[in-house]
């Protein structure tokens, strides 16, 4: 948090980039409110087609303006856009953004398909427009411990790693489960966090070899496509011979409202983050040799809106076109492997 900090301070040298707001929901608001406590920013417009949301979202940002959509907030003589709307919009909306010469911070996935996700981070490069994605969980003390564990070497060779997301509820709109719309269920909404993890953690070893099961209802989706999976498996073979075992779900009875855990194991010891008492917020990072463990991370850790405030402090330190970005069509294209397309 500190480093996101120091940026936010030497951003306040320089004029405050300008930013629109697409979706202001609860979780646009919430990104709206980590990138406003930056002060590295001027949030310029605002846009949701519930007025509602709008008048919470002026809250925050009462010298805002409230526009109608993307192409009023797009004239609104915007720096950067924070994108927090429908799946199926994402790749369209942050396109239109970037080919307009503005940065864009976007909600997961950022395509339903890597294809989709590729175009946006091509249009990102030929902009030269800082582009980054609310993967928040790379974020959270946790994982930074571990990730810095990891590039140690202390662990020895990786050889396994466990992933979970187990979601005791499920999505609230009827776009999560049109596979048209949200490009599948809970492997796009939950496994791309785990996903990303693993491959983040590990510096994005090459994937060799992907395989999945799939679940709606308690039966195999077998490749229908008139629904989403609700419970999924799968097993990604990395080219450094470790694998990695992934499980996520909705409505899954397990007794707690979330089982959230990214567990490595390396030939000489292991660490792993954890959700602490089913909540979805709260995360205890370990480190084990053989019997013993010690704790790398614990409560309390205001992670959720780091990423958004980190896009925010770079883009007011002037960066452009990162190519990191590139990663995030490593992660689309194991997500597709995993939905065998």
């Amino acid at each position: 948090m500190s480093e996101v900090l120091d940026r936010a301070a030497n951003a306040k040298a320089v004029t405050r980039p300008r930013l629109g707001f697409l979706g202001v929901g609860w979780i646009g608001r919430h990104r709206m409110q980590a990138i406003c406590e930056t002060g590295a920013v001027e949030v310029a417009a605002v846009s949701d087609p519930s007025a509602e949301m709008v008048g919470e979202a002026l809250k925050l940002a009462p010298e805002a303006e409230a526009v109608h959509g993307l192409e009023e907030l797009l004239a609104s003589g915007l720096d950067g856009v924070v994108i927090a709307t429908p799946s199926a919009l994402h790749a369209e909306q942050s396109i239109r953004a970037l080919e307009a010469g503005v940065a864009v911070f976007c909600q997961k996935p950022l395509g339903r398909t890597a294809k989709e996700v590729a175009t946006v981070v091509e249009a990102a490069r030929a902009a030269d427009r800082l582009l980054a994605v609310d993967l928040s969980y790379r974020f959270t003390d946790g994982m930074r411990r571990i990730r810095e564990v990891l590039a140690s070497g202390e662990l020895g060779r990786i050889y396994a790693v466990d992933l979970v997301f187990h979601n005791a509820y499920g999505p609230d709109k009827a776009w999560f489960y049109d596979p048209e719309l949200s490009g599948g269920g809970c492997v796009m909404d939950l496994g791309v966090h785990l996903v990303d993890l693993a491959l983040w953690a590990l510096d994005f070893p090459d994937v060799a070899n992907v395989s999945g099961k799939l679940f709606s209802g308690g039966e195999p989706l077998a490749g229908r496509r008139d629904r989403v999976e609700d419970y999924a498996l799968a097993t990604l073979e990395l080219q450094t011979g470790a694998a990695v075992q992934l499980a996520c779900s909705w409505r899954l009875q397990a007794g707690c409202d979330a089982v959230i855990e990214a567990a490595f194991y390396g030939t000489q010891g292991g660490a792993a983050l954890k959700n602490v008492g089913g909540s979805f917020f709260d995360f205890t990072a370990e480190r084990f040799r053989g019997t013993a463990r010690e704790t790398l991370a614990s409560l309390p850790d205001a992670w959720g809106g780091r990423a958004a405030a980190d896009w925010a402090t770079r883009l007011a330190a002037g960066e452009r076109f990162d190519p990191a970005a590139e990663r995030l069509v490593d992660v689309a294209r194991a997500l597709d492997a995993i939905y065998g397309r």
